[in-house]
């Protein structure tokens, strides 16, 4: 962080305060809907290796004008309780702006995961947990969980069957969490659920010719020059889509030992089997290795994605930054002062709070399955592919009868004659909601005559929501 830089929480209220100024809000709702309704702060001790270990842990409930509240748990040895309440806030505008039924919350453990062998990690975990849901902390009614940095499927399996074991006459236990594993009582696309939103987002954004103007930028995805900075879970995901479905080139990935670029495009499959496997991006083949990565946040591309952790752009690097098109897959990649020289650069950014919202979107269904106990496309599935068929029985039957010689392309009737999965419905859910948040957030971008960036609009819509909700609760 460079001097005078503000920290991301007071980034976060002065990206909310620029909103607000430009809304027809009474100071005092202002100032309910930005403050956090509270933090715990745990801490807890474990055996391990003989010794007991205390570990410190938040969590944090931004705004309740909604309920449950929503928002993942971070494993990370730098975690403190200004990082978490910002989190909690982005949250609530996340969802807010999505539209899930969410408020917003977030929580974090002060630990170095890599440290840890999986057993002691899960005995860990269940601890925290068990802190957490004794105090309703964790509850299906009242605040989920997710995975965040240094979480999946795994932490979260442990969170769910530890709610389970205290309360064993809950039937919604499960839905006490979301990112669990399939056989745990999670859902199909959730795991790469952040990533394809990132991609659903960007493809929203090229479908509207002028907004790509805005940006520098002309055509379609295929064949720009992406630069992805880290490629965990997020950063992979998204890197993997868009050049794999979408025809864009990652010409470069930054991770924390350095970086690596190829201007015909890295095989991200590949780099990421090379990461596990050697912990890093140094000596991976087809490529050339650059020992400072950072550095590269400043290349020449179209679009630059920060997928890791929150102010790698900030006052020291933003005037340098080449790319005509931001999309933030990170919370917080960019700080306050940093925003303001972009724009004045002429930068259109695609704001967190919408770009990486695939996450609690699909958390979202996860939840409603678990509160519904059955899978989607369980009931509809069958039913769907018996329409289709009688469908193209009839026109083949017509076809033959009246000597017409029409003759369905195979592949059509197969995809034609195909019901809709739980995979399928995620995705197709996923995509409609990344298509309207955007519409909403151009509404107002393009809309207002004193409205000059997505973020801005962005905030302006999701505190507009937010107020709506606690106006009808009478304040």
């Amino acid at each position: 962080m460079q001097q005078n830089e503000p920290s991301f929480r007071e980034s976060v209220d002065i990206m909310f305060n620029r909103a607000v100024a430009l809304m027809d809000l009474s100071p005092g709702l202002a100032e309910k809907i930005r403050v956090c309704n509270a933090t715990y702060t745990v801490r807890f001790g474990v055996r391990l290796r003989g010794r007991i270990e205390t570990f410190t842990g938040y969590r944090s409930v931004h705004s309740e004008h909604m309920e449950p509240v929503k928002g993942g748990i971070r494993y990370a040895p730098e975690v403190h309780q200004d990082e978490v309440e910002a989190l909690a806030a982005l949250m609530t505008y996340k969802c807010a702006l999505v539209e899930t039924p969410f408020g917003g919350s977030k929580g974090g453990l002060r630990i170095d995961p890599r440290k840890y062998e999986e057993h002691e990690l899960e005995q860990i975990t269940r601890r925290f947990a068990y802190e957490l849901a004794k105090r309703d902390l964790i509850h299906p009614a009242q605040n989920v969980p997710a995975p965040d940095m240094g979480t999946g499927e795994r932490e979260m399996a442990w969170i769910a069957d530890q709610y389970a074991r205290m309360n064993t006459t809950d039937i919604n236990a499960r839905a006490c969490v979301t990112g669990k594993p399939l056989n745990a009582g999670g859902i199909k696309g959730r795991v790469e659920a952040t990533g394809r939103g990132v991609q659903y987002a960007l493809r929203e954004f090229f479908r509207h010719p002028d907004d790509v103007k805005v940006a520098k930028l002309t055509g379609s995805l295929d064949g720009k020059r992406v630069i992805v900075q880290g490629l965990g879970n997020v950063g992979f995901h998204a890197a993997k889509f868009l050049s794999e479905e979408d025809g864009s080139k990652i010409i470069a990935v930054i991770e924390r030992d350095g970086a690596v670029t190829n201007d015909d495009g890295l095989d991200i499959e590949a780099l990421r089997q090379h990461i596990v496997q050697t912990g890093g991006v140094r000596d991976f083949a087809g490529a050339s290795y650059h020992e400072e990565g950072g550095a590269l946040l400043e290349a020449e591309c179209d679009i630059l994605i920060p997928a890791a952790l929150e102010g790698v752009i900030h006052l020291g690097n933003a005037a340098r930054i080449q790319a005509p098109l931001i999309i933030e897959a990170a919370n917080g990649p960019i700080t306050a002062g940093a925003d303001e020289i972009l724009k004045d650069k002429g930068v259109v950014i695609i704001p967190d709070m919408y770009a990486n919202a695939g996450g609690v979107t699909v958390s979202y269904f996860e939840w409603v399955k678990n509160l519904s106990h059955i899978r989607f496309g369980r009931m509809q599935r069958r039913n769907e592919e018996a329409h289709a068929l009688a469908l193209i029985e009839e026109l083949e039957r017509l076809s033959a009868d009246k000597g017409l010689g029409w003759e369905l392309a195979p592949d059509f009737k197969k995809r034609y004659l195909q019901g809709a999965d739980e995979l399928a419905l995620v995705r197709s859910g996923l995509d409609d909601t990344m298509r309207t948040a955007y519409q909403s957030m151009r509404e107002v971008w393009h809309g207002r005559d004193d409205v000059h960036d997505l973020r801005t609009a962005a905030y302006i819509v999701a505190i507009d929501k937010v107020a709506a909700s606690y106006r009808a609760k009478g304040l």
